[in-house]
């Protein structure tokens, strides 16, 4: 059993002359919330993309799960859920056909998809609402039942990308109650932000600049490291250290 989640070295994504992701080195702990921090076009999606196995690094090694980022891309995709920056349901299914549909992706049984659903509708509290289409749901539900069916196979690794993206701030406070509750249940937790309230929320962040981590650490020492009263003030340090402009 491998001690980490996710263990990472010198990570590299090429597209063409474009180098988006820039020899990356890190580990995430099992159960651990992990913050995957930067402005768009940091290169966060992209390096995420390739530890979901949807993508080829172009240099590198690593494992998720326990499983090598080149060669076993599809047992990567068995163990892991999936919660992409936009809405990552069918939105003109309705919400127990996009339970039904997912549970297959991910591999259950027919007699566990219907104890699955049976579950989830009682637990999201959407009996009423399972014969309708996705897409009619409000934005904060929308959520709440795409986070849920990527986790209705147990994944030990969950990756957000953007999940709060557009969403009222009540809306994002309740949804990272149902990040903190897969934590505690065991679920180690990837997620890509541009939010920097939401990196207080995370046991350890890392700040990606031009396709490089230009720091990691827990968000307490970051910001002890950079004087900063939170988050933002760090990633703005960071980011001027670099020369660029804050572009989120």
């Amino acid at each position: 059993m491998v001690s980490d989640a996710v263990e990472i070295r010198n990570l590299t994504k090429r597209f063409g002359d474009f180098t988006a992701v820039d020899n990356i080195s890190f580990n995430v702990r099992r159960g651990e919330i992990f913050g995957f921090l930067g402005a768009n076009g940091a290169g966060k999606t992209t390096a995420m993309r390739i530890l979901c196995g949807l993508s080829r690094p172009t240099s590198g090694e690593g494992t998720v799960a326990g499983y090598d980022i080149n060669t076993q891309q599809e047992k990567i995709k068995r163990r892991i859920g999936y919660m992409s920056q936009k809405f990552s349901l069918y939105p003109d299914l309705t919400v127990r056909e996009n339970i039904r549909l997912f549970g297959g992706i991910y591999g259950l049984k027919d007699k566990e998809i219907k104890e699955k659903t049976d579950t989830l509708l009682s637990m999201l509290d959407m009996r009423q609402e399972r014969d309708k289409f996705a897409g009619s749901l409000p934005l904060g539900w929308k959520q709440k039942l795409a986070f849920s069916i990527a986790m209705i196979h147990d994944p030990e690794i969950i990756f957000l990308d953007e999940p709060t993206g557009g969403v009222d701030p009540e809306t994002r406070r309740r949804f990272w109650e149902m990040i903190y509750d897969a934590s505690e249940k065991g679920t180690t937790v990837f997620v890509t932000t541009h939010y920097m309230d939401e990196a207080e929320y995370c046991d350890r962040v890392s700040v990606m600049v031009d396709g490089r981590i230009a720091a990691l650490d827990s968000p307490e020492r970051l910001k002890e490291m950079y004087r900063a009263e939170n988050m933002d003030e760090v990633f703005r340090t960071i980011v001027g250290r670099s020369g660029k402009e804050d572009s989120r």
